[in-house]
């Protein structure tokens, strides 16, 4: 018989029993006065994995004693979504959660608005995203947001202690928790993985929990309760540096893992948008354009289709040209000013809206560039103490070798170009 994972034995049934989220559900709290009127709007839950999302739904659809459907946004499309919908006609007062709601594209979210807007259903929204950019605004518009923060240490330690002390399997093992560092660094505030966490240990026969066991017993099985986790910081580490190393097969397969495994396709996307700017730049200016529309696309496709999508930008930025000098530039400047502070700006290059700053001096001697040869009129734009400083270093590519030819006809050799 397989046991119930130890996360899911302690799921709370009230909102009393929810370690954290007071703001949310303690005494006098909009969320708690709601469900004592029996009267819950349809809301989204905004906060990190691990804090209690899915618990609150429970715990709402428990108390108020109504009918409860559950998607994925992973896995459920606008069938399924209208399969609920219909069925929730029927019946009064119906929630909808659905777990990831960021993951749905706009007409999986369009498909959900009238049934909200009419009260078919109460929508319950769950998403570790911002949603004012991951939820469409009309859909926002109808929901109360709820934002769950992240669980302190203590609050963290109180779970465990929750679990030896009450667990049905646990509390009768007499386990001493002697050391709780390693069980929260490692699960990373995550209060379904600490509780896992916990269980993996507890399954290795010692009953006095120390950090060096913690370690011991992570290294050898973090795969069955981190699995996920750990891949995704992986294997996009493995993507990006395939594109950065000009290999369109090594991109395309990590791209097909992440794709297997259900990443988000804005996240992959995102990470392409960056890797654009930082990676290529100015060697090949198109590929930013290419990433900013292959972001808008997924965006409003989803899967199957937008891994076609993902995959002609990946090629695309992996047989590139490559350049960091846009990134190194503003890397150094951002140096520049960590040691230098707030340098004054120049005189001349000072905005003079009044007749008081004229009189102070602001934008005289400014010369204007297309007055002069060529548009341009050499003078100084940095402050005196970093003047001649060059920030970005054009690289090695057909692109840039003109932008160096550009710059060198213009500042002959004040930045060395």
């Amino acid at each position: 018989m397989t046991m119930i994972p130890l996360a899911e034995r302690m799921r709370p049934n009230t909102l009393d029993e929810i370690v954290g989220q007071e703001h949310i559900t303690g005494a006098g709290s909009i969320l708690r006065k709601s469900m004592e009127n029996k009267t819950i709007p349809s809301m989204i839950l905004w906060g990190p994995p691990g804090v209690g999302k899915t618990t609150l739904a429970n715990v709402i659809t428990q108390t108020l004693q109504v009918p409860y459907f559950q998607l994925s946004a992973i896995s459920s499309g606008v069938k399924e979504l209208r399969e609920v919908i219909e069925q929730s006609t029927l019946l009064k007062g119906a929630v909808l959660f659905i777990d990831e709601i960021h993951r749905f594209n706009k007409s999986q979210q369009d498909a959900l608005l009238g049934a909200v807007e009419k009260g078919t259903i109460r929508l319950i929204g769950a998403t570790t995203e911002n949603p004012s950019f991951e939820v469409n605004s009309a859909l926002l518009s109808r929901c109360q947001v709820y934002v769950l923060k992240s669980l302190e240490k203590e609050q963290l330690v109180q779970m465990l202690q929750d679990a030896i002390s009450k667990d049905i399997v646990l509390k009768e093992k007499n386990i001493q928790l002697k050391e709780t560092e390693a069980l929260i660094n490692i699960s990373g505030g995550d209060g379904r993985k600490l509780l896992n966490l916990l269980d993996l240990v507890v399954q290795s026969g010692k009953t006095e929990i120390t950090d060096a066991l913690v370690m011991q017993v992570a290294q050898q099985k973090i795969a069955l309760y981190d699995k996920s986790g750990e891949q995704h910081y992986d294997i996009i580490s493995a993507f990006i540096k395939s594109m950065r190393g000009s290999d369109p097969n090594g991109a395309v397969y990590w791209l097909a893992r992440m794709i297997e495994g259900g990443e988000d396709v804005k996240f992959i996307a995102r990470r392409m948008l960056i890797f654009a700017s930082e990676d290529i730049g100015n060697a090949n200016p198109n590929a930013l354009l290419l990433a900013n529309a292959t972001f808008d696309a997924v965006s409003k496709i989803g899967y199957p289709e937008s891994r076609i999508i993902l995959s002609q930008c990946a090629t695309y930025l992996a047989s590139s040209s490559k350049s960091n000098a846009a990134y190194e530039a503003i890397a150094k400047a951002q140096k520049a000013v960590s040691q230098h502070g707030d340098l004054s700006v120049p005189l001349h290059l000072r905005n003079a809206p009044t007749k008081l700053m004229k009189q102070m001096d602001y934008g005289k001697d400014y010369q204007y560039s297309h007055l002069g040869e060529g548009n341009f009129i050499e003078q100084e734009y940095l402050p005196d103490a970093i003047k001649n400083t060059a920030f970005y270093i054009p690289g090695n590519n057909a692109r840039e070798n003109e932008f160096k030819k550009f710059l060198r006809e213009r500042w002959k050799g004040k930045y060395n170009y």
